[in-house]
């Protein structure tokens, strides 16, 4: 009688559902995943070699390209790190712009994930729903860099520049009926302030809708509930981070426990899960949007109270003003000095970490006091949370591996680094 053995599949790099560039090896005994074995290293760009290579602030934009639906949370570990070794303190306004602006970002990462995790399960609507709302928090990243994706936006001290008086308009065109254009510019006529506060008050609604369409979806459970089941000490032991570990139970939030920017001055609860399983994972994020949503309100109400600077008056960190450049001698060299050799960083060695959207996000810094980092290290969370996908999905069909991969919110940049 023959034997029967198990087979081998490769799942992905090139399937859609591996999000990026995973090739997962998948040991299978008819459809029964026994092992998973999770291949990476396919989409490398050596990082943490190129800041060697350079200055301090030249690798900011290399922070975006990491976790590209994350990019001005993966900006602020770097910039953290970078004000630890300095010793130098950002301004209040600069404080909050950073909170708020962690916040539209938290709300962008968990809008493209719930839109692809639902596509990947077979609900096609989503994503359709959540790139609505993901192209106007887009908006608000233009308005203030003037890039849709790659910000860079935060420097070390501060942000680049304060938040600017009025948004861009859409103007009539062959796609856009001036009709069509009035209304869109309806909530631009004020400043970026202004926009987000007409966002914010929008959003619980359209929050609703999501959960119309899929919290009680009956296919949507079947699919989710008991799936990836992570227990709270499994969860702790594989170092689980961020909504991985609050769907286990455990209420760690690092914006609660060890408070920056300004996360000590802003109210907002952290949700936790029960069961550890995917569909806890699911409500979790779906809460942590409408806390966010809340954080931004608070800070929106701050920063229309508190005018002031928005990043350090160290001319040996930050640029000195266009106009004092050019009528004063010493801010000349200052301005010569930052932009030909960088900030000069003191020697010594930090780690700085944020509440990325994914899980803890940190930055790890040996600086010997060159004006470049003499080594970086970056602690990406999606890299710790795939090293638990063998465990999670030993047990379950290949279709369920799909639904593990999206409840995980994996993004390869940060993983292959």
């Amino acid at each position: 009688m023959a034997d029967i053995r198990n087979f081998t599949l490769n799942f992905g790099p090139q399937h859609p559902a591996a999000h990026g560039v995973l090739r997962l090896v998948l040991e299978l005994d008819g459809e029964v995943v026994q092992r998973a074995d999770p291949h990476i290293g396919l989409l490398h760009r050596a990082t943490e070699k190129l800041a060697e290579t350079r200055t301090w602030v030249q690798s900011v934009p290399y922070m975006d390209r990491l976790d590209y639906v994350s990019m001005m949370c993966n900006e602020h570990a770097y910039c953290l790190a970078t004000e630890k070794l300095l010793g130098i303190e950002v301004p209040e306004r600069g404080k909050y712009i950073r909170t708020m602006f962690d916040e539209i970002t938290r709300i962008l990462n968990h809008l493209l994930w719930i839109g692809c995790h639902a596509l990947d399960v077979g609900a096609m609507t989503m994503a359709l729903y959540t790139f609505r709302e993901r192209e106007d928090l887009m908006d608000a990243y233009e308005a203030v860099s003037g890039a849709r994706l790659h910000a860079a936006y935060y420097r070390p001290g501060g942000v680049y520049r304060d938040l600017p008086d009025r948004m861009p308009q859409y103007v009539e065109s062959t796609w856009t009926s001036a009709k069509k254009a009035k209304e869109l510019n309806d909530n631009r006529s004020g400043s970026l302030l202004d926009f987000l506060e007409d966002f914010t008050e929008r959003f619980p609604k359209y929050h609703a809708e999501y959960h119309t369409l899929l919290t009680d979806n009956r296919i949507w459970k079947q699919r989710l509930v008991n799936v990836g089941v992570v227990t709270p000490e499994r969860a702790l032991q594989m170092g689980f981070s961020g909504a991985m570990l609050r769907g286990s139970g455990i209420a760690w939030d690092l914006r609660k426990k060890q408070p920056y920017a300004a996360y000590d001055k802003v109210d907002f609860d952290v949700p936790v899960g029960v069961n550890g399983d995917s569909y806890d994972r699911y409500l979790v994020r779906m809460e942590e949007m409408l806390q966010s949503n809340r954080i931004i309100k608070q800070c929106i109400a701050w920063l229309r109270q508190n005018p002031g600077p928005v990043i350090t008056d160290n001319h040996k960190v930050a640029p000195p003003k266009r106009e004092d450049m050019k009528s004063n001698m010493e801010e000349l060299i200052h301005h010569f000095k930052l932009f030909t050799e960088g900030i000069h960083v003191p020697p010594g060695e930090a780690y700085s970490a944020v509440e990325h959207p994914k899980g803890e996000f940190g930055i790890y810094f040996i600086s010997d006091g060159a004006n470049k980092p003499y080594r970086m290290k970056i602690r990406a969370p999606g890299y710790v949370h795939l090293a638990g996908m063998d465990e999670m999905s030993r047990g379950h069909m290949i279709a369920d591996v799909v639904t593990i991969i999206g409840s995980q919110d994996i993004v390869f940049g940060e993983i292959d680094r």
